[in-house]
Protein backbone atom coordinates (compact mmCIF):
# COMPACT_ATOMS: atom_id res chain seq x y z
CA UNK A 1 0.00 0.00 0.00
CA UNK A 2 1.26 3.33 -0.94
CA UNK A 3 -0.09 7.06 -0.77
CA UNK A 4 2.34 8.17 -3.46
CA UNK A 5 -0.01 7.84 -6.39
CA UNK A 6 -2.54 9.93 -4.64
CA UNK A 7 -0.08 12.93 -3.52
CA UNK A 8 0.81 12.92 -7.05
CA UNK A 9 -2.45 13.09 -8.37
CA UNK A 10 -4.04 16.27 -9.14
CA UNK A 11 -5.52 18.67 -6.77
CA UNK A 12 -9.36 17.67 -7.51
CA UNK A 13 -8.47 13.55 -7.22
CA UNK A 14 -7.35 14.39 -3.61
CA UNK A 15 -10.49 16.54 -2.68
CA UNK A 16 -12.76 14.18 -4.03
CA UNK A 17 -10.84 11.17 -2.13
CA UNK A 18 -9.82 11.83 0.95
CA UNK A 19 -13.62 14.35 1.08
CA UNK A 20 -15.17 10.23 -0.19
CA UNK A 21 -13.08 8.63 2.83
CA UNK A 22 -13.86 10.79 5.57
CA UNK A 23 -17.74 10.91 4.18
CA UNK A 24 -17.70 7.16 4.03
CA UNK A 25 -15.76 6.95 7.72
CA UNK A 26 -18.74 9.64 9.24
CA UNK A 27 -21.15 8.32 7.62
CA UNK A 28 -21.04 4.80 9.08
CA UNK A 29 -20.50 6.43 12.68
CA UNK A 30 -23.82 8.67 11.74
CA UNK A 31 -25.96 5.81 10.30
CA UNK A 32 -24.77 3.58 13.45
CA UNK A 33 -25.32 5.76 16.62
CA UNK A 34 -28.83 7.05 17.89
CA UNK A 35 -30.66 8.80 15.70
CA UNK A 36 -32.11 12.71 16.27
CA UNK A 37 -29.83 13.71 18.71
CA UNK A 38 -27.75 17.13 18.54
CA UNK A 39 -24.56 14.89 17.41
CA UNK A 40 -26.90 13.23 14.71
CA UNK A 41 -27.71 16.44 13.31
CA UNK A 42 -24.13 17.96 13.72
CA UNK A 43 -22.53 15.02 12.02
CA UNK A 44 -25.28 14.70 9.32
CA UNK A 45 -24.47 18.48 8.23
CA UNK A 46 -20.84 17.77 8.11
CA UNK A 47 -21.28 14.60 6.01
CA UNK A 48 -23.51 16.21 3.55
CA UNK A 49 -21.21 18.93 2.93
CA UNK A 50 -18.41 16.17 2.64
CA UNK A 51 -20.56 14.60 -0.10
CA UNK A 52 -21.17 17.85 -2.12
CA UNK A 53 -17.59 18.32 -1.85
CA UNK A 54 -17.13 15.08 -3.04
CA UNK A 55 -19.62 15.68 -5.96
CA UNK A 56 -18.36 18.92 -6.91
CA UNK A 57 -14.75 17.77 -7.04
CA UNK A 58 -15.97 14.97 -9.48
CA UNK A 59 -17.21 17.54 -11.77
CA UNK A 60 -13.25 18.56 -12.29
CA UNK A 61 -11.69 14.85 -12.69
CA UNK A 62 -11.57 13.69 -15.96
CA UNK A 63 -8.97 10.44 -16.51
CA UNK A 64 -12.21 8.32 -17.26
CA UNK A 65 -13.85 9.37 -20.39
CA UNK A 66 -17.06 7.94 -21.84
CA UNK A 67 -19.21 10.59 -23.36
CA UNK A 68 -16.22 13.11 -24.60
CA UNK A 69 -14.85 13.96 -20.88
CA UNK A 70 -17.78 12.96 -18.92
CA UNK A 71 -18.04 9.16 -17.15
CA UNK A 72 -20.92 7.20 -15.60
CA UNK A 73 -19.63 8.88 -12.20
CA UNK A 74 -20.52 11.85 -13.33
CA UNK A 75 -24.01 10.55 -13.60
CA UNK A 76 -23.44 9.29 -10.04
CA UNK A 77 -22.58 12.74 -8.94
CA UNK A 78 -25.88 14.21 -10.20
CA UNK A 79 -27.91 11.49 -8.86
CA UNK A 80 -26.21 12.19 -5.50
CA UNK A 81 -26.86 15.73 -5.47
CA UNK A 82 -30.28 14.66 -6.07
CA UNK A 83 -30.79 12.48 -3.03
CA UNK A 84 -28.77 14.58 -1.22
CA UNK A 85 -31.57 17.66 -1.72
CA UNK A 86 -33.89 14.74 -1.12
CA UNK A 87 -33.07 13.71 2.56
CA UNK A 88 -32.47 16.91 3.42
CA UNK A 89 -35.80 18.65 2.58
CA UNK A 90 -37.42 15.53 4.16
CA UNK A 91 -35.43 16.33 7.24
CA UNK A 92 -36.40 19.71 7.37
CA UNK A 93 -39.95 18.50 6.74
CA UNK A 94 -39.96 15.86 9.51
CA UNK A 95 -40.62 13.13 7.09
CA UNK A 96 -37.62 11.42 9.26
CA UNK A 97 -38.74 7.59 7.46
CA UNK A 98 -38.36 8.93 4.11
CA UNK A 99 -35.14 11.14 5.54
CA UNK A 100 -33.67 7.77 7.13
CA UNK A 101 -34.13 5.93 3.42
CA UNK A 102 -32.70 8.94 1.23
CA UNK A 103 -29.79 9.65 3.22
CA UNK A 104 -29.16 5.13 3.45
CA UNK A 105 -29.54 5.26 -0.36
CA UNK A 106 -27.06 7.98 -0.89
CA UNK A 107 -24.38 6.56 1.76
CA UNK A 108 -24.88 3.12 0.17
CA UNK A 109 -24.92 4.42 -3.74
CA UNK A 110 -22.51 6.55 -3.35
CA UNK A 111 -20.21 5.40 -1.31
CA UNK A 112 -20.36 2.01 -1.12
CA UNK A 113 -20.59 0.74 -4.51
CA UNK A 114 -19.62 3.58 -6.60
CA UNK A 115 -16.79 3.76 -4.31
CA UNK A 116 -16.02 0.07 -4.95
CA UNK A 117 -15.22 1.11 -8.64
CA UNK A 118 -12.30 3.22 -7.75
CA UNK A 119 -10.59 -0.26 -7.34
CA UNK A 120 -10.45 -1.26 -10.81
CA UNK A 121 -7.31 -1.03 -12.38
CA UNK A 122 -5.33 2.34 -13.83
CA UNK A 123 -7.33 4.34 -10.93
CA UNK A 124 -5.82 6.06 -8.83
CA UNK A 125 -7.28 4.01 -5.59
CA UNK A 126 -5.51 1.03 -6.78
CA UNK A 127 -2.64 2.23 -7.05
CA UNK A 128 -2.71 3.20 -3.48
CA UNK A 129 -3.92 -0.04 -2.06
CA UNK A 130 -2.76 -2.71 -4.67
CA UNK A 131 0.50 -0.76 -6.22
CA UNK A 132 3.75 -0.58 -4.05
CA UNK A 133 6.38 -2.87 -2.52
CA UNK A 134 3.52 -5.26 -0.66
CA UNK A 135 0.49 -5.13 -2.61
CA UNK A 136 -1.03 -7.71 -0.16
CA UNK A 137 -1.74 -4.92 2.48
CA UNK A 138 -4.09 -3.63 0.01
CA UNK A 139 -5.88 -6.90 -0.57
CA UNK A 140 -6.23 -7.31 3.46
CA UNK A 141 -7.41 -3.31 3.90
CA UNK A 142 -9.51 -3.09 1.12
CA UNK A 143 -11.40 -6.44 2.36
CA UNK A 144 -11.34 -5.03 5.67
CA UNK A 145 -13.10 -1.84 4.84
CA UNK A 146 -15.63 -3.76 2.77
CA UNK A 147 -16.98 -5.93 5.33
CA UNK A 148 -16.76 -3.12 7.92
CA UNK A 149 -18.85 -0.76 5.38
CA UNK A 150 -21.21 -3.74 4.94
CA UNK A 151 -21.54 -4.61 8.18
CA UNK A 152 -21.89 -0.88 9.00
CA UNK A 153 -24.38 -0.28 6.45
CA UNK A 154 -26.32 -3.06 7.19
CA UNK A 155 -26.90 -2.33 11.31
CA UNK A 156 -27.86 1.09 9.77
CA UNK A 157 -30.01 0.14 7.76
CA UNK A 158 -31.41 -2.94 9.41
CA UNK A 159 -34.98 -1.96 9.98
CA UNK A 160 -35.60 -1.51 13.85
CA UNK A 161 -36.47 -5.01 15.74
CA UNK A 162 -40.66 -4.61 17.39
CA UNK A 163 -41.54 -6.85 20.55
CA UNK A 164 -44.29 -8.94 19.44
CA UNK A 165 -47.42 -8.40 22.07
CA UNK A 166 -47.89 -11.61 24.58
CA UNK A 167 -50.85 -13.54 23.32
CA UNK A 168 -53.49 -13.82 26.10
CA UNK A 169 -54.26 -17.49 27.12
CA UNK A 170 -57.92 -18.50 27.43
Amino acid sequence: MTYEPLWNAGLAIQLHAWSAFLAFVLGGIVLFRRKGDRLHRLGGRIWVGLMLSVCISSFFIHTLRVWGIWSPGHLVSIATLYFLAQGVSQAWLKRIAEHRRAMQQTYLGALVVAGTFTFLPDRVMFEVFFGGPQPWIGVAVALAIVGVSGWMTWRGMAPPTRKQPKMLAL
